[in-house]
Order: structure tokens, then sequence, then C-alpha cells
């Protein structure tokens, strides 16, 4: 029988995880689901936990980010145990080639680099050595490394600053909205004489306009979306919740009524917080 001392040591901290998700994966004693599990099959999971991380911050609550953070940490920690199994790396190897690249990238810190500088200033810094690094990996193009499995709107933006190092770029954000007009016209052209396929490519060109747009006015395109997201649910709770006083449910009402609905709890939402002191 295996020693589970420090499996229950509720202080027993990292050593207590990995042993957890050594044991797990253990062919013999493990886990059936967590063994049959491979990079490519955790990887969304990765994904939902770090947007579920995201989620707690937007919503202040602490209690729920510690749970999500644990949540994220265990995704790392499955990585690193089937990167050990298959000899590709460890989770301590893994920790040790963070840490070498926190200290490279903060020789201001860490380094002899001076600390008066701006924070502009320390962004092209780190971008240089950034591009340092991709050259010792041998990605000599200007839009290698990019990761292919961020978010669209996300990678968008990144390929963009990219292109714009290099003067691949508008110089103005009128000439932005320009080509926004355009790409909507031939999204309206391709919907209506084009396959779903051409349609598909002309929406896909409207968003990475759309997105270049965000990085003009210094927006986070998913950050603003999320928001939008966020302010429909609490609109259409609130619709939801007036239709419930006259006895309905959405279903049971009509777009006009809805609309107007929506109109009004946007009206309100605009209204000035009246101070009473006034």
């Amino acid at each position: 029988m295996p020693d589970d001392t420090l499996i229950h040591d509720p202080d027993g901290g990292m050593p207590r995880l990995l042993e957890i998700m050594r044991r797990l994966r253990d062919p013999q004693t493990g886990c059936p689901w967590d063994i049959e599990q491979d990079f490519t099959t955790i990887a969304p999971y990765t994904i939902e936990e770090a947007y579920e991380v995201a989620d707690a911050i937007a919503r202040s609550d602490m209690a729920d980010l510690e749970g999500e953070l644990g949540d994220l940490l265990l995704q790392t920690v499955y990585h690193t145990q089937m990167g050990a199994e298959a000899g590709h790396f460890t989770f301590d190897s893994v920790v040790k080639a963070i840490a070498d690249k926190m200290v490279a990238r903060h020789p201001h810190v860490f380094g002899d680099e001076s600390r008066d500088k701006s924070a502009e200033q320390q962004t092209k810094d780190w971008e240089k050595i950034k591009a340092a690094e991709r050259a010792g990996k041998k990605q000599k193009r200007t839009l290698d490394g990019v990761a292919i499995g961020l978010p669209g709107m996300t990678r968008a933006v990144k390929l963009q600053n990219r292109l714009a190092r290099v003067g691949f770029d508008w110089a103005e954000t009128q000439s932005v909205l320009d080509k926004i007009v355009e790409e909507a016209a031939e999204l309206v052209e391709a919907r209506d004489q084009a396959s779903a396929d051409e349609m598909e490519a002309e929406f896909g060109d409207l968003m990475f306009v759309m997105a270049n747009l965000a990085r003009h006015l210094d927006i986070d395109p998913e950050a603003a979306v999320r928001r939008t997201n966020a302010k429909v649910e609490r609109r259409f709770a609130a619709i939801e919740d007036i239709l419930k006083e006259r006895g309905k449910t959405p279903a049971e009402s009509h777009l006009a009524e809805m609309d107007a609905l929506w109109t009004e709890i946007k009206n309100a939402e605009k209204k000035p917080v009246r101070n009473l002191s006034d």
C-alpha cells in the first residue's frame, strides 16, 4: 500500500499537490479518467480555468478567486506531470525556466540597469528582450511566436502590434474607421452574392479591423466585449423582472414591448445619481 501521509497532510503545500497529481496519473492505481488525458484534451480546461480566474476578478469575488487560482494551478501541475512522464520537462524545470526568464527580463530590478525609466520605456525594453529570445528560438519572421490558442481578438491585436513595430500600420484612427466602412460594405456584398465561406472570410476581415481600431483607441477588445455581455445580461434580467410583475415571461411578450423596456432600463442607468446633500 502506498504511503498516504503526504496526501492527507493539510499543510503539505506544493509537494502534496504534486504527489496527488502523480497518484491520479499512476497507470496501476490512478483515476481512469485522469490516466486517459493528454496535453490536447487538458488544454481546453486550462483555457477555461484562466477565464474563470478573470471572471472572479471582474466580480471582485476574492473568495472565489482563491479557488479559481487553485484550479488554474492544478492545470500547470497536470501538464507538468504529463511532461515528466514523457521525459519532456518537470515541474521543477518549468519553475526554473520562468524564474530565469523573469530575472533576464528585468535587468533594471535584478541587474545593473537603471530603474529610472517610464512604464512606456520599460514596455519597449521588454519587447526588445522578447525579440532577442525569439531570435534565439530561430523565430525569424515578424509574426512568429504569437500563440495560436489565444482568443481571436486578442491574437489579432498581438499580430497588429508586431506589424506596427515594423511600420505596417495606419498612422491615424480615421484610416482605420475608413477601412471598417470598406470591410462592412464587402460583408454586405458577400451576404447578397457570395457563399457562406466567403461571407465568413469577409466577417473575419471586419473583425480584424475592429481589433485594430480597439488597439488604436487603447481598448482591450476582449474586455470591451465582456463588458457588453455583462450589460446585456443585467438589462435583460431587469426586463424579465418587469415582465414577471406583469404576469409574463419573455416568450409571452413581444419584441416591441421588450425593446421599450430595454430603452427604459438603459435610460435609467444613464441618469445621474442624485447627491442627497444637494
